[in-house]
């Protein structure tokens, strides 16, 4: 399995993505207010793993300019057919994926990933990438699955069978102490970690880290 198997896997699901009700509404909404609080009006803002563009949309009225990235066509499309109802001023979506922003030095002041780390197969290479494409002293905000602290039958027995027969994507399991490790050996200083969860148990940290 590669990248190009991984964009597929998205492209097949992105409708039914699409039409999935956010699980956690609540707790989404309190990383909505809390992102909001840390970007500023002049900031440029890049979001990798946008999906089909809902927290783009809801975000990058706040900002100067928002360019929203994914690594599947189809979720990109839709994110485009959102965003043609209501255009947002300074909102782009785009095919890519970190490594080619890195190559086209882009720069901004922030860089988003919600629901995307654990998808990427190679997370430190990814988190120096990231790296790069911010300013010095820029932030990377993410809300990330750890499922290195999840139930060992959800790891270890269920994602990988679901994974076989084409129902999962790829998916890293590490813990939330071995992110922030991965974070501050990229670059990172971590400025908060907090948990938004509304209900259960939460193995998906919200944290916000500043490039050193």
């Amino acid at each position: 399995m590669n990248t190009a198997n991984d964009a597929r896997f998205w492209d097949r699901t992105s409708r039914r993505y699409a039409a999935a009700p956010v699980a956690d509404q609540a707790g989404y909404e309190r990383t909505l207010a809390r992102t909001r609080d840390y970007l500023r009006p002049d900031d440029q803002v890049l979001e990798l793993g946008c999906g089909t563009g809902s927290t783009a949309l809801l975000l990058a009225g706040n900002v100067r300019s928002y360019v929203a990235t994914d690594i599947s066509p189809e979720m990109i499309a839709i994110a485009r057919e959102k965003n043609s109802a209501a255009p947002i001023s300074g909102l782009t979506f785009r095919v890519a994926i970190a490594e080619e922003l890195a190559a086209e030095a882009m720069q901004v002041q922030a860089v988003l990933g919600f629901n995307y780390l654990h998808l990427v197969r190679d997370l430190p290479g990814t988190l120096r990438r990231i790296n790069t494409l911010l300013e010095t002293g820029g932030l990377f905000i993410s809300k990330t699955p750890c499922l290195g602290d999840m139930n060992p039958l959800i790891r270890l027995v269920l994602l990988p069978a679901m994974h076989a027969i084409g129902q999962a994507p790829h998916a890293s399991a590490f813990r939330a102490n071995e992110l922030s490790q991965y974070l501050a050996d990229a670059g990172f200083e971590i400025l908060a970690t907090e948990s938004h969860a509304s209900k259960g148990n939460e193995s998906l940290p919200y944290i916000v880290a500043r490039k050193r």
